[in-house]
């Protein structure tokens, strides 16, 4: 079999000899060996058997130039290469309590929560990655500015002398105002949270009891206003959506007008970030959180006067804590070792996930106490007495420690060849002699003792690109947890890709093989990249050097894997599921620093995403003008361009769409020319879409969607605020 994709090298024929050369040749060797046979003509039947047997030594000849397949796949054994098994799908999990406890509450790494399983799909597990510890805030400091700033300076404390806190954590006073008098864009206040209580990832609900004498004069649906946390770096968004703010923007009087009473106090729930760490501003220590007046949309006004407060607590709901979808096995009996090297077991549950510290195997001798033994990739550096062993996470074999015996002939000639080069006295000559009646064996790594009982501690299975699930798909607990009324997940997994096939295998063999793990040029660290990943980075481009923000620094564009299956569908993928979070990104640069030259600098980032709306106007074939095929024909279309348009399979050749290449009005052309049933098209015009102010819109003007040169990728999705995505016009 010819692998096309490979690099084309001049072969070397070991026999070069064509058909006509060994017909001619025996032809010449007629006179010498039958001086009576003296027809040579194509008609004789002698001559017939020549070219038969001619015929038959060329295909010999063929197939002993040619490498097969399975030669090719036995030196990607000898190099030590593994097909590379599923990676998990990662997201975030949300646990809410059902009360607000008293103390601080930790729930334990492991709780596998799954979706609804139905009769044609099974259910799909994720289990918690970390421990989740809720804790129990207290708010500290009540501080405003005029401005809202990444290092605040100016604050006014709105505590001290004028507020106090009640047994329950609630503080109450005098009205105090959010905002300046006459609010402007940009006025803000901080809660500063106690430093001691553990809240990173947990679910604060923001309790205000507001005075409802007069209005502020904003839309309460879409009040100006952003709630955000500092993690350590920047201020990141904390509300998770609009009905989390029951308070409406600070819209005490209209609350009132209602029916309700703001008196009793309204909550703002948010979602903290991973990293909520303690931060000093000025001379107020403590977790940081604020509020900010944003600037009104068109058409829309502000605040026409500050909203005020006679109080304000904080309580813990729940928390939020990294998953993987991934089941957990514990305390599985392999077996009875025999005494015997090289001795392998299987696992029941495949494909096996990357090893933690607390999943390893435990071998229990006969008569002895329990060992812990450890993994290794491989052999090669292994001693007779290491207790090692191997694990492929792809079928889940367990091997033990190989005795090599070496060829006696081969070993006793190089001791000679060196007895003969380097002479030595007469008493080393007998040491090597008594050296020589040893077994020529090597034993590497120790060998678990007969009758050694097996166990693998505990290991996880799962992976694979069905891991992708939507958001709010998870919620069913697989195993009841005490005060947890309820999980689910707020953003949709994503990283999750299938186990690695042969042909990718053989694909990548020549890049492992130049970068020789070690990351000098362009090349080896986008290689090397992508293999960190273990399947969850899909693409990886390093700027070049011109684009360098300092010397010694190698800037990596990640894409992350994100599921595809969608697009037959006819739906889009979102920019959000290429967002690189947090743990693949400390994966990756843990993995380049082991590789990396001493004193290159690592920055990893995100690509700059670009969606696409497509209008455009098509006839149809006489035959096809009707409801049904014009249905049809526009899905097609829909998939199609959303195949095309993506940065995983889009371009030309379906490998993606290359960084900073632009789409022309010619590709969306040519691409629907070939859909069946198409006559002929009308205008097609193209519209970028981009981000501005955390928002998608779309340009209100056809334009070429990349400039040559940027480096970004094109992205196609549904969007329901965008109508006109992918717009076609049957004519």
């Amino acid at each position: 079999m010819e692998f096309d994709f490979l690099t084309k090298l001049p072969n070397s024929n070991l026999d070069d000899r064509a058909f006509d050369d060994l017909v001619e040749e025996c032809i010449q060797r007629i006179p010498r060996y039958c001086p009576e046979w003296t027809d040579h003509n194509l008609s004789d039947p002698g001559i017939t058997f020549i070219e038969v047997f001619a015929w038959l030594t060329d295909q010999m000849l063929l197939r002993f130039n040619q490498v097969p397949r399975k030669n090719y796949v036995a030196f990607l054994e000898l190099l030590g290469i593994r097909l590379q098994p599923p990676a998990p799908a990662q997201t975030d999990l949300t646990f809410y309590l059902t009360t607000d406890l008293p103390e601080t509450y930790r729930i334990e790494a492991g709780v596998e929560v799954a979706t609804v399983r139905t009769e044609t799909t099974e259910a799909i597990a994720f289990s918690t990655d970390y421990p989740l510890i809720i804790g129990k805030p207290q708010l500290r400091h009540f501080l405003t500015a005029q401005t809202a700033e990444d290092t605040p300076v100016a604050l006014r404390d709105r505590f001290t002398n004028q507020w106090t806190c009640n047994p329950i954590g609630l503080w109450e006073g005098r009205e105090q105002a959010l905002f300046e008098d006459t609010p402007q864009p940009g006025n803000c206040f901080y809660l500063v949270l106690e430093p001691e209580e553990p809240l990173e990832g947990n679910v604060l609900a923001i309790a205000l009891q507001g005075a409802a004498a007069t209005p502020t004069g904003i839309n309460p649906n879409n009040p100006p206003r952003s709630w955000d946390a500092w993690d350590g770096e920047q201020w990141e968004p904390v509300l998770l959506q609009p009905t989390d703010d029951a308070t409406r923007g600070f819209s005490f009087y209209e609350i009132a007008q209602q029916g309700g009473n703001p008196n009793q106090g309204t909550e703002v729930i948010l979602h903290l970030p991973e990293r909520f760490p303690v931060q000093s501003f000025t001379s107020y220590r403590g977790r940081w959180l604020r509020c900010v007046f944003t600037a009104p949309e068109r058409n829309q006004s502000g605040f026409g006067s500050s909203p005020r407060i006679t109080g304000l607590g904080v309580r813990s709901l729940g928390g939020t804590v990294r998953a993987s979808q991934s089941s957990l096995v514990e305390q599985e009996r392999l077996g009875i070792s025999d005494g015997k090297p090289g001795q392998t077991f299987q696992l029941q549950g495949t494909p096996i996930l990357t090893r933690r510290e607390n999943e390893y195997i435990v071998i229990t001798p006969p008569g002895g106490l329990p060992q812990t033994w450890q993994e290794v990739s491989d052999f090669a550096d292994s001693q007779p007495d290491d207790l090692h062993y191997t694990i492929d996470s792809f079928t889940g074999i367990v091997q033990f420690a190989p005795l090599i015996r070496e060829p006696d002939q081969l070993r006793s000639k190089t001791r000679i060849r060196s007895k003969i080069q380097q002479p030595a006295p007469e008493d080393t000559q007998v040491q090597i002699r008594d050296t020589e009646l040893q077994g020529l064996e090597y034993q590497y790594g120790a060998i678990p003792p007969r009758g050694s009982e097996i166990k693998m501690l505990a290991y996880r299975t799962g992976g694979g690109r069905q891991g992708n699930v939507q958001k709010d798909t998870l919620k069913f607990l697989k195993a009841a947890v005490p005060y947890v009324e309820r999980v689910t997940n707020h953003k949709p997994a994503i990283n999750g890709a299938n186990a690695q096939s042969l042909e990718q295998a053989v694909l990548k063999a020549p890049q492992i093989l130049r970068t020789r793990d070690r990351a000098i040029t362009s090349e080896d660290f986008e290689v090397l990249a992508q293999k960190a990943g273990d399947g969850a980075v899909a693409r990886v481009r390093c700027l070049p050097a011109s684009s360098m923000s300092s010397a010694g620094t190698v800037r990596l564009i990640v894409v992350p894997q994100a599921n595809t299956d969608a697009i037959t569908q006819g739906e889009g993928i979102s920019p959000d599921l290429f967002t690189l979070q947090p743990a693949l990104r400390d994966r990756v640069i843990s993995y380049l620093d082991e590789r990396r030259i001493l004193g290159v600098q690592l920055q990893l980032q995100e690509a700059e995403f670009v969606g696409v709306s497509v209008q455009a106007e098509v006839a149809l074939e006489p035959a096809y003008n009707n409801p049904l095929a014009r249905q049809e024909i526009l899905m097609n279309m829909r998939v199609a361009l959303y195949k095309y348009l993506n940065p995983l399979t889009g371009g030309i050749d379906g490998n993606g769409w290359a960084f900073g290449r632009p789409v022309y009005t010619s590709d969306i052309i040519a691409l629907l020319q070939k859909m069946p049933g198409v006559y002929y098209l009308g205008t097609v015009l193209l519209f970028a879409i981009r981000e501005q102010d955390g928002r998608w819109t779309r340009q209100p003007s056809p334009e070429q969607v990349i400039d040559p040169g940027t480096l970004g990728l094109i992205c196609s999705w549904a969007d329901n605020r965008i109508r006109s995505s992918h717009v076609i016009n049957i004519i």
